[in-house]
């Protein structure tokens, strides 16, 4: 009777140890690249939240740098998030158009990860698929890049990154070529969240056909007024003017996302399922 009890102890201390290892995390941030002490003040946040909640990836929602000065934005970098990839992090990035004022921003990439303006990376084991995008740029040539990526995933979870949101109602409305191009390619190939920053502020969106959209661009610039939605936008759920950052959580079961202020509070949370 000892010798059964023990085996199913040691089973499910197995079963425990699996269901561990399914769990992936990242944090991601947006239109934060100041410089000075707003962007260390940021990046210091980030480091002492991830010390509590362990993170596999640190992504980027664009506008990196407004300093305009490839030197001074390495520099910022390290000073501000250079602890992610000693901590073990990975780094992930997208360019936003403060990004492209200087050589398309092709100075950022070795810094935040990048193979490229459009690239695909998969988290953990790979229930996880994170689609960086370029929506700088929404051409012919990466929308079929984006297509094929999409319909051969077989992640549970696929998440598309870039700047320039489908949906926000701020400083800035929606993107049209994004709307037009990208949007119908999440709904049909099963995308369940976007993100994206450019807007400087938070705001979360009712899922539509299946996909929810989320803005954060509230990195360290001055934060965005909110305006009144067009009918034709999901409605919008959340809108907090707050700085901050997300941390998004994944199991094969849900994936749960939060919007985590300057004092390391926890301001929005929702969770989808697969």
């Amino acid at each position: 009777m000892r010798r059964i009890l023990v085996l199913c102890l040691f089973a499910l201390a197995l079963s425990g140890s699996s269901a561990a290892q399914t769990r992936v995390a990242f944090l991601a941030v947006g239109d934060y690249g100041v410089g000075g002490s707003r962007e260390l003040s940021l990046g210091l946040r980030m480091k002492s939240f991830e010390s509590a909640h362990d993170a596999n990836w640190l992504v980027t929602l664009g506008d990196n740098d407004y300093l305009g000065s490839p030197r001074l934005f390495r520099v910022s970098w390290q000073r501000s998030f250079g602890w992610a990839r000693r901590a073990g992090l990975q780094v992930g990035g997208v360019l936003g158009n403060h990004d492209y004022e200087i050589g398309r921003g092709g100075y950022e990439l070795a810094t935040l990860g990048m193979p490229g303006r459009y690239y695909t990376r998969r988290v953990g084991d790979g229930e996880l698929q994170l689609f960086f995008l370029d929506s700088n740029a929404v051409t012919a040539r990466q929308t079929a890049w984006l297509e094929q990526q999409l319909a051969e995933s077989v992640a549970t979870w696929k998440i598309a990154v870039f700047h320039h949101p489908a949906y926000t109602c701020g400083g800035y409305l929606g993107n049209a070529n994004v709307l037009r191009r990208w949007v119908p390619l999440f709904e049909e190939h099963g995308v369940q969240l976007v993100l994206s920053g450019h807007d400087h502020n938070y705001q979360r969106f009712a899922a539509r056909n299946g996909v929810t959209y989320v803005v954060h661009g509230g990195g360290g610039g001055g934060v965005y007024r909110f305006r009144g939605c067009p009918r034709s936008y999901p409605r919008r759920v959340r809108a907090r003017y707050e700085q901050g950052f997300l941390y998004v959580t994944a199991t094969d079961a849900k994936l749960d996302v939060s919007a985590i202020d300057m004092r390391g509070r926890v301001t929005d949370h929702f969770r989808l399922s697969p």
